[in-house]
């Protein structure tokens, strides 16, 4: 279902991607996030729904639709090092920001810190090219809530 959508995703010069393809890319690397260590917890995927909700400013019907097809997404795209830099060729710089900060709330989701959650977040801002600082500085304004 999704072959030619990652297709043109994973090529050495994709072309950016239009608002309906980003949210889609971007909701799916959130699952990959909450799926990443073996406990796909209702919480998280609540956590995912609302984030979706209040960044594209969907209801819930909506919201859910997205993160479901984020899941069958998720689970054909390819290894996260080549599914997370082709976001980065292909989403603008501010919106990759956006996606660490939105990957610390799914990872927050639980009240605790998980060290292959952490690593993976680290392995996706940097593939994102998103820098350490502007990192750290969006898990901090999630830890603040």
């Amino acid at each position: 279902m999704f072959a030619d959508f990652l297709i043109r995703l994973v090529q050495p010069d994709p072309e950016p991607l239009d608002k309906a393809d980003a949210r889609l890319a971007l909701s799916a690397l959130m699952v990959r996030l909450a799926r990443s260590d073996g406990d796909y917890a209702a919480g998280e995927v609540a956590r995912i729904e609302r984030i979706i909700a209040a960044r594209y400013g969907l209801d819930a019907a909506h919201a859910r639709d997205l993160r479901e097809e984020a899941e069958r997404l998720e689970a054909e795209a390819p290894d996260t090092v080549r599914f997370t830099r082709a976001i980065k060729d292909a989403v603008p710089y501010e919106e990759r920001i956006g996606v660490v900060e939105a990957l610390w709330q799914v990872a927050l989701a639980d009240g605790a810190r998980d060290a292959g959650e952490d690593a993976l977040i680290r392995l996706a801002a940097n593939l994102l090219g998103v820098g350490d600082r502007d990192s750290a500085l969006a898990r901090q304004r999630v830890a603040r809530g």
